[in-house]
Parts: structure tokens; C-alpha cells; sequence
């Protein structure tokens, strides 16, 4: 395992990576999105109410040139369920994706729930503010310890990854701050 990649998602073809100018909502909601059996986003994303005036969770798009109802570049939750989805899993790689939506409420952000509601079957959250550098070679480690063993669960993959990130670069990300903020939740426990 490796603490630095040299592509964004190198698990993924590029052809279909949505990255910078390409990574927006117009461009998001015009795929085919049920072709995709995995969804990962590296954004950041927001709770309801962390920005005076949000009313839902959602994750930070490329914004357009001049915003619209379609396109504002922030895919929120209700976004999100408008999608069309057929996939296995998605990986939220921002910021407390696992969230509730206010102090005792139930686990779960609307955001996580939305993407169930889209057609998820899984999903890979957080529960706090993820390091960018960890997250990056927890998550690649993950889906190539899956790909490794197709019987092996998502929530197995992520465990091995954990424990593989906790001995790379001298035990640099032993501390659960850079591994712990992950978490498998769906129907592939």
C-alpha cells in the first residue's frame, strides 16, 4: 500500500472520470449513470444548515458559469435522488457523508439516504473530516483488496485497507483521525 497515488481514482478507466471543468451537475445528470456498477465522489461535502441558508446535505460540484435551477453546483440531496442508479456502491469521499442531520437525530445524512433512495446498494461514508492523502490511499487499497477476492465484502476490503494504512510510511496514519472516518453501510455488509 501506498500513502500517495499518482491518478485520482486509479482503479477507474479514464474515460469515465468527471474531473475539474467536467465535474458538474449538468454533465453528472446527462450520464447513463445506471451503467456504473461504482460511483466515487472526492468532494466536499456539506450538511444542511453547516452554510447559513442550506437546507439539505449535498456535495460540491464544479460550479457552472452562471447558475441555474439545473446546475447551481451544489448536488444536494434531493439531487441525488432524482438520480437513476444501478450501483453496487458509492464512495463518498468528503467530509461527514455519515453524519446525522442535527444533533440526536438518526444516524445517516439525507445525503446517504438519497443516494439508497437513487439506488445504491452500498455505500462507503464518514463520520468526520477525512485527510485527503489517507483517504486517498485507504479508498484505492480497499477497492484493490475487492478486486483482489470478488467474494470478499465491501466492509472487509475497508477493514484490511484500515489495518494496511495504519503500517505504511512508518505508521504515519496510525492514528484512527486518518483510517476510522470510513465506514461500509447497505446490503453488502
Amino acid at each position: 500500500m501506498s500513502a500517495s497515488t499518482n491518478r485520482p481514482m486509479p482503479f477507474v478507466s479514464d474515460d469515465s472520470l468527471l474531473l475539474g471543468q467536467n465535474a458538474t451537475e449538468t454533465v453528472l445528470k446527462a450520464e447513463d449513470l445506471t451503467r456504473f456498477q461504482t460511483l466515487a465522489f472526492a468532494t466536499h461535502g456539506l450538511l444542511a444548515g453547516e452554510i447559513s441558508g442550506l437546507q439539505e446535505a449535498g456535495l460540491i460540484m464544479t460550479p457552472p458559469a452562471a447558475a441555474t435551477a439545473i446546475d447551481d453546483g451544489y448536488l444536494s440531496a434531493s439531487d441525488i435522488a432524482a438520480l437513476n442508479l444501478n450501483t453496487d456502491v458509492v464512495l463518498l469521499s468528503a467530509c461527514n457523508t455519515a453524519a446525522p442531520e442535527q444533533v440526536g437525530a438518526e444516524g445517516l445524512s439525507g445525503l446517504a439516504k438519497a443516494f439508497f433512495f437513487a439506488g445504491a446498494r452500498n455505500l462507503v461514508v464518514s463520520h468526520w473530516a477525512v485527510d485527503s492523502t489517507a483517504t486517498a490511499a485507504l479508498t484505492t487499497q480497499m477497492f484493490e483488496n475487492r478486486a483482489k477476492a470478488a467474494n470478499k465484502s465491501y466492509a472487509s476490503a475497508l477493514g484490511d485497507a484500515m489495518r494496511d494504512l495504519r503500517a505504511v510510511d512508518a505508521g504515519r496514519f496510525a492514528h484512527p483521525l486518518y483510517w476510522g472516518p470510513f465506514e461500509v453501510v447497505g446490503a453488502d455488509m
